[in-house]
């Protein structure tokens, strides 16, 4: 079986994982990272680029700043969905303010605004702040 080929989140090292290890807390082969975190992971715009362009498991990311109020409300639900799709899905999180180039190459308008990424392919995207049940629906409908 080929596997799922996912980026390391702090090395960048692209990683191949059978499909039905996906929930049993892989690790990155070259620095023992955690490749589907139980958490939602601050990443950097380089990691976000090579993760939606590499990863054959549903990337979703969070595009946030620390100076926006519903950014700060949803930051927690984000973190509860994160541990509840952990083996579905990655969630990650980018500081807009700290890489406005990201925000703009993926046309974000407002945030806090999600987007759902699956291999190499935006799929969808929502604007607003949501609470985790909403968030866990909204990646897996």
């Amino acid at each position: 079986m080929a596997g799922k080929k996912l980026t390391c989140l702090d090395c960048g090292q692209v990683n191949r994982v059978p499909a039905e290890k996906l929930g049993s807390g892989p690790k990155c082969g070259t620095c023992g990272a955690a490749l589907m975190p139980r958490k939602a992971v601050e990443v950097d715009a380089a990691t976000l680029a090579k993760a939606a362009r590499v990863d054959e498991v549903p990337l979703v990311v969070d595009f946030w700043a620390p100076w926006c109020g519903p950014c700060k409300v949803m930051g927690p639900e984000f973190g509860k969905a994160a541990s509840e799709l952990s083996g579905e899905a990655r969630l990650v999180k980018l500081n807009t303010e700290a890489f406005p180039d990201a925000g703009a190459r993926h046309g974000i308008r407002g945030i806090p605004t999600m987007i759902s990424f699956d291999a190499g392919r935006e799929k969808k995207r929502q604007s607003g702040a949501m609470q985790a049940g909403q968030i866990v629906g909204w990646v897996r409908g």
